[in-house]
């Protein structure tokens, strides 16, 4: 695994490894789990995304599978439960902001106009962006792209989902290819558009 070149960002631990190679940068369309992974980067604000990673699976467990209907109607009982299992992180702003999102999450699937999905990848036209950066001193930590995502999950209600934050979540939901073009798992994927 470790003879592979890849991005500079996710280093030699093995649990990165597989992530970076399997995960991050691949297209995702379904709209729960595009909630799932924008909550997490919401979660990975002032910390490293590893910290995240690594906790990952009892996120899911704490957050019923990060289902919105779920989330949406948690109670004072739930947000103690939440505060008090270590598993996760900690920071009532942050669960707190999951249980709005939730609901907002919900308002957006009711919606004639489209889906969750719809919403989120209408910010590049339903295209993937592909960067073509050789090192990580090109890779942008926010884009008009997500700046404008920004302003829309913000006007809609949502929390924790600054340009930054919404610049690292397509990253990882494969709307921007920011994968250096030295590391086996870039390539031009189909339906792309430059980022040049």
């Amino acid at each position: 695994m470790t003879d592979k070149i890849r991005c500079d960002w996710c280093g030699t631990d093995p649990l990165y490894m597989d992530y970076h190679d399997k995960e991050w940068g691949v297209p995702i369309y379904d709209s729960r789990a595009l909630f799932e992974k924008l909550i997490l980067d919401g979660f990975q604000a002032g910390l490293s995304w590893i910290t995240i990673l690594k906790r990952r699976d009892t996120f899911i467990a704490a957050f019923d599978q990060f289902e919105p209907a779920k989330i949406a109607i948690y109670d004072d009982a739930d947000i103690e439960r939440l505060m008090n299992d270590r598993g996760i992180i900690r920071n009532r702003m942050k669960i707190l902001a999951t249980i709005k999102n939730a609901k907002h999450y919900l308002e957006m699937e009711n919606e004639k106009e489209g889906s969750f999905s719809e919403f989120i990848w209408s910010f590049t036209h339903g295209k993937i962006v592909q960067n073509k950066l050789p090192s990580m001193k090109e890779m942008p930590t926010q884009t008009p792209a997500s700046e404008a995502m920004s302003k829309e999950l913000k006007k809609r209600g949502f929390g924790f989902c600054g340009p930054t934050i919404c610049y690292a979540f397509m990253q990882a939901v494969g709307i921007v290819n920011d994968h250096l073009t030295t590391c086996h798992r870039y390539s031009l994927s189909e339906g792309t558009t430059s980022g040049d």
